[in-house]
């Protein structure tokens, strides 16, 4: 029998303040937690313990908090960014590195990513010489899709198609004001959702089949 994917459209249609039961070898996409969150609907599995009481109020996903992250390729263009998530209102949270000193992005990539994974940031940026490997490192998270983007149609694309949840930089090949545009348009784009979402639901079944 095929599993369960629970999607965003399920969540919607239950009335804010519910509880939803599943069997245990169901998929709960990251889009049907997300709003789950923000309609203070629990998603319990069958046999685990209840939900919060009714009352109870689940907390939403702390949507102005921005995980960051660089090794010594993008670690100047870390501290530019961090200064204007920060004017635009953002709460960042920095993963290193604090130097130009030589390291392995994997490190800092893998921090991001977990951050984002785990609920800790809405969202996650992680910048190396080119964006590629550290986009590698963070998609092997469970639940992170991440797009390396170049302008702003990717990091515009990455999102409203894609469902991006952290965003890879190349700090060697792009300017400050560049990264910058790329930095605000990815984080002011929300997700189409629509047939998107059908294709999203199928990224995140395939990363919780059995290999």
């Amino acid at each position: 029998m095929a599993k369960r994917v629970l999607t965003g459209s399920d969540i919607e249609a239950l009335p804010p303040g519910g509880e939803l039961v599943v069997p245990p070898d169901s998929i709960v996409t990251d889009r049907a937690r997300e709003i789950a969150a923000e309609r203070g609907v629990a998603i319990r599995t069958e046999g685990s313990p209840a939900g919060p009481s009714a009352g109870q109020r689940v907390q939403p996903a702390p949507a102005r908090v921005v995980a960051i992250g660089a090794d010594h390729g993008g670690f100047e263009l870390k501290e530019t960014l961090k200064r204007y998530l920060t004017e635009w209102g953002y709460t960042v949270t920095d993963f290193g590195t604090d130097s130009a000193k030589a390291v392995d992005y994997p490190d800092f990539a893998l921090a991001v990513a977990q951050a984002v994974a785990r609920g800790d940031a809405w969202r996650g940026i992680m910048v190396d010489s080119v964006g590629v490997g550290s986009a590698m490192a963070a998609n092997k998270v469970r639940g992170i899709r991440a797009a390396p983007c170049s302008d702003r149609a990717t990091a515009r694309s990455s999102r409203e198609h894609n469902d991006a949840n952290v965003l890879t930089l190349g700090g060697r090949f792009l300017q400050p004001e560049e990264a910058r545009e790329i930095v605000r348009v990815w984080l002011d784009t929300a997700f189409a959702g629509g047939r998107h979402q059908g294709r999203v639901d199928k990224i995140t079944a395939i990363e919780k089949s059995e290999p």
